[in-house]
């Protein structure tokens, strides 16, 4: 029998949901959760890096539709003091503070385009470029991330790249 994970309830579906995090925990593939608001997607993220070899190193969670479009790169990445107005200082950003462990990025669907250049980037390369340093850096994180929204009609429709979606998706759990 399956821990609970904190998950309530008891059908075949929430058997498989608790199956599938044991069966991706201890991997370090990408993992895509899907699920109407309120399902407990973010419960399933912290019960797959909780149960993962990551476990005692940090989980960081975005909600990436509260990120605004004209700062999500440094957000994400990092920026250097004095890179632009208002930066007074050094700062990692969501993958430098999640390095050894887990980033997981909510409400992926709402990803601005420009963005979704970059992190497609990062997570094929899995190097940083910080805004204002020259050299990248590399990054061990393992992204999970989560929508609500239909992430195939998003790549129909041009707001969402397609090899973007391939990269996190690797493991999906509904």
């Amino acid at each position: 029998r399956n821990p609970s994970f904190g998950l309530v309830g008891s059908s075949n579906e929430i058997d498989s949901v608790r199956t599938n995090i044991l069966r991706v925990a201890d991997t370090s593939t990408s993992v895509l959760i899907r699920g109407a608001t309120g399902t407990g997607k973010e419960l399933v993220a912290q019960a797959i890096h909780d149960h993962s070899l990551r476990a005692k190193q940090p989980f960081v969670a975005v909600n990436m539709a509260a990120i605004p479009t004209t700062t999500a790169i440094s957000q994400l990445f990092g920026h250097a003091k004095g890179a632009f107005s208002g930066a007074e200082r050094d700062h990692k950003g969501y993958f430098g503070q999640a390095q050894k462990g887990t980033l997981f990025l909510d409400e992926v669907g709402e990803t601005s385009v420009e963005t979704q250049a970059a992190l497609l980037r990062v997570l094929e390369t899995k190097r940083v470029q910080a805004v204002g340093v020259e050299k990248n850096f590399s990054v061990d994180v393992r992204v999970i991330s989560a929508t609500d929204a239909d992430l195939d009609q998003a790549v129909e429709n041009g707001s969402l790249r397609e090899p973007l979606l391939h990269r996190l998706r690797a493991f999906e759990i509904e």
